[in-house]
């Protein structure tokens, strides 16, 4: 990857310092003249010509330094560079993003499918419809997994006889108006073993690892041999699968159970947002910890690469897996017999005793349950759509606004609130360039795909491109979905960027519904104030499950994420309802999250916004002094839990003096350099470069290159 300018000119810094090396060069003692005066005097006028040349090189090197390194001035002031951000902000209307979001989600597009690679040249064709320098398509060929198109996946209770007297359903019933769209994927666990496991039946709750300890160590309920029946939710499916294989399990059935998946008083879709008896939760069931491909674990998956075999591929599960809705889970739990559950944490809000097993009670104790999956994984090409608009000033710093495009079906919530806030955020800067301007650094755009099947598409570019984005990334923003609710902000990010994202939100207006004449840090700081300070609205931490992960934990690029989501102290059910199925549809967007679009808005305006912060301010807005309190709090907390523990770590050994010394010398350290930034000269290009050379490389500065202990990829 070379982000240089089309025309081959590198960095003018790089420029000046070949021309200074050159001159050093040449500054030796000229050759005394020979006793052969024609040859001496060719010597002279040769020495005459270099030095020339040199003074020429010198004049050109410090033209383009003072070219494209400009000093501050009146164009690049500060009220020149707010008005350009409020030109951005402005431009950002509600009504594009819902036809955007109308347009994407009219038909599927899973990843690897002929639909999914027309929205990618839809969209490739649009943003260089909207002025962008290129916009280009960049493909790879990774490991997908698909149901088998004549061999259906399903469960079965058999009788005595080996007859099926009960299937689970093949298909969810598609919405109204959907009725005659092709090409949709039944529900499935991506990368599942194919299989026809037979056995009896165990409720595992959760499928938690304290879930097994419980049934085995206390319950003396031994799952090897047997399949598990699990709830979605409170940890990654694919964590649920490894669990179960772990404690001897032969197969594993998932479905959303009513409590963790429906909101009380809410109707189910159609009338409502919550989630039908027949919805079925699809989703991949990987272990990559971060390796991207799992058959170029670490390498982009191109033509040239070397490729594990399928078998040996990182993180596939070695036992079948199926989700089912809770009308069917309803039908297997109500036949179980065996022991009732310890305790009510383990009992949803389904009509059953929610009884732990092993198989069935009474006269059906002899039935049996079957699985059939006949998944099949295949390497398939998938495409990146990739946008830039090139720097003005510093081309070699780039700042990368990205989310995927491909879902499981319509994907209206997850991801195309996403894709359509990004559509608007890329014409809206399209708006700006038509005017005459351009960011002092490099943006740039991306629409990842195979997010779905272990966030491929972004995993792959950053594993091509890993070395350059070390070194010239300032910023990772993630634009994954823009509404997973409608009550207030979330924002997940680096501490870095905590003043910066109460900056812009203070200059947002509120879309909330009571707060009409009030900005976006109001309503956000009133709804979910932190917990640590009451002063300020709460900001999480970054942990992985979207596509900045390889950004942040394998680059350590600063990182950021916002979305709209639901209130924490009251909705207590995963996720949203009606998470990864067939009924994530454009009017369920339009009638319930967000009819007036005001909420996407608001987020594509501080999407929108920390880029341009980001890519055009002369210093980097990074505050160091608030990563200075967040290590701090990092290491009190990890203190005060440590006091359960206080005669094992005195046994041991253990002390926290060396932990809480670096945290002080970080601290200090970071108020020196706050002084000192406040002092910088930004006339001066040189002492800004260094300045914000500092600034984009703190992030790395804890990067572990070898990897946490056994998850090499999560740095």
């Amino acid at each position: 990857m070379d982000w240089q300018d089309k025309d081959g000119r590198s960095h003018p810094l790089r420029q000046r310092r070949r021309s200074e090396l050159r001159l050093e060069a040449r500054s030796g003692q000229p050759p005394k003249l020979g006793p052969q005066g024609g040859m001496a005097k060719s010597r002279g006028r040769l020495y005459l010509w270099m030095c020339l040349a040199a003074v020429l090189a010198s004049f050109l090197a410090g033209f383009m330094v003072g070219w494209f390194i400009k000093p501050f001035k009146e164009s690049t002031s500060l009220g020149y560079h707010q008005s350009m951000r409020w030109n951005l902000v402005s431009e950002m209307k509600a009504e594009n993003i819902k036809s955007f979001l109308c347009s994407f989600t009219k038909l599927p597009h899973l990843a690897g499918t002929e639909q999914n690679l027309l929205l990618a040249k839809k969209i490739q064709t649009q943003w260089k419809k909207f002025g962008l320098d290129s916009a280009e398509l960049v493909h790879y060929d990774v490991l997908l997994s698909y149901p088998n198109e004549t061999n259906a996946n399903y469960i079965s209770i058999m009788d005595e006889h080996g007859i099926e007297i009960f299937n689970t359903s093949y298909l969810e019933p598609p919405p109204d108006g959907y009725e005659n769209v092709t090409n949709i994927v039944p529900p499935y666990n991506a990368f599942s073993a194919q299989g026809m496991p037979e056995g009896d039946l165990i409720y595992v709750n959760y499928a938690r690892t304290e879930d097994f300890f419980k049934l085995e160590r206390e319950m003396n309920i031994n799952c090897s041999g047997k399949i598990v029946i699990a709830r979605y939710g409170k940890i990654f499916r694919g964590n649920k699968v490894k669990n179960a294989m772990l404690a001897g399990a032969i197969g594993i059935i998932l479905y959303s159970d009513p409590a963790d998946y429906f909101a009380p008083g809410v109707q189910p879709y159609p009338k409502g947002w919550n989630l039908p008896g027949t919805a079925v939760q699809r989703g991949n069931v990987l272990n990559l910890n971060g390796a991207g491909d799992p058959l170029t674990p670490g390498y982009p998956a191109k033509e040239y690469t070397f490729r594990l075999d399928v078998k040996e591929g990182v993180g596939i599960p070695k036992i079948p897996v199926h989700p089912i809705g809770y009308n069917d889970a309803e039908v297997l739990l109500r036949h179980m017999g065996g022991t009732a559950p310890p305790d009510d944490s383990w009992k949803g809000s389904l009509n059953v005793d929610y009884n732990i097993g092993p198989g069935f009670a009474g006269h059906d104790s002899f039935r049996k349950v079957r699985m059939h999956v006949h998944n099949t994984n295949k390497i398939t090409r998938i495409y990146n759509v990739i946008g830039t608009i090139r720097g003005s000033v510093e081309p070699d710093r780039y700042v990368i606004l990205g989310g995927h495009r491909d879902s499981w079906v319509f994907g209206a919530i997850d991801p195309t609130s996403g894709a359509a806030v990004l559509q608007e955020i890329v014409q809206s800067f399209g708006k700006l360039m038509g005017r005459g301007w351009r960011p002092r650094r490099t943006i740039i755009f991306a629409s990842w795909d195979a997010e779905e099947f272990g966030l491929l598409g972004s995993t792959e570019w950053a594993e091509e491109n890993a070395k350059t984005l070390q070194e010239r990334s300032i910023a990772y923003i993630n634009s994954d979905s823009s509404i997973e609710g409608n009550y207030t902000l979330r924002v997940d990010c680096t501490p870095l960027l905590y003043q910066l994202v109460y900056k812009l939100t203070k200059e947002i207006s509120s879309p909330d519904d009571g707060f009409e004449s009030k900005s976006l840090y109001e309503s956000w700081l009133e709804k979910d104030p932190s917990s640590e300070n009451k002063d300020f609205p709460r900001i999480n931490k970054l942990g992985s499950g979207s596509d900045f992960e390889a950004y942040f934990q394998r680059l350590g690029i600063a990182s950021g994420r916002a979305r709209y989501t639901k209130n924490r102290k009251t909705d207590k059910y995963s996720s949203y309802p009606v998470y990864h199925t067939i009924y994530e549809t454009f009017e369920l967007v339009e009638n319930f999250y967000d009819p007036t679009f005001k909420k996407q808005l608001s987020v594509a305006q501080l999407r929108g916004a920390l880029v341009y912060e980001l890519a055009d301010s002369i210093i980097i807005p990074f505050n160091i002094e608030d990563y200075a309190k967040a290590l701090k709090n990092y290491a009190t907390s990890i203190y005060n839990l440590s006091k359960k523990h206080d005669q094992r770590l005195r046994d041991h050994g253990v002390s926290f003096d060396s932990l809480f010394s670096a945290v002080k010398n970080f601290s200090d350290a970071a108020s020196d350099f706050h002084r000192r930034l406040t002092e910088v000269d930004l006339n001066n290009p040189i002492a800004v470069r260094i300045m914000n050379d500092q600034l984009m490389l703190l992030e790395r500065a804890f990067i572990d290159p070898l990897g946490l202990p056994g998850r090499r990829f999560y740095r």
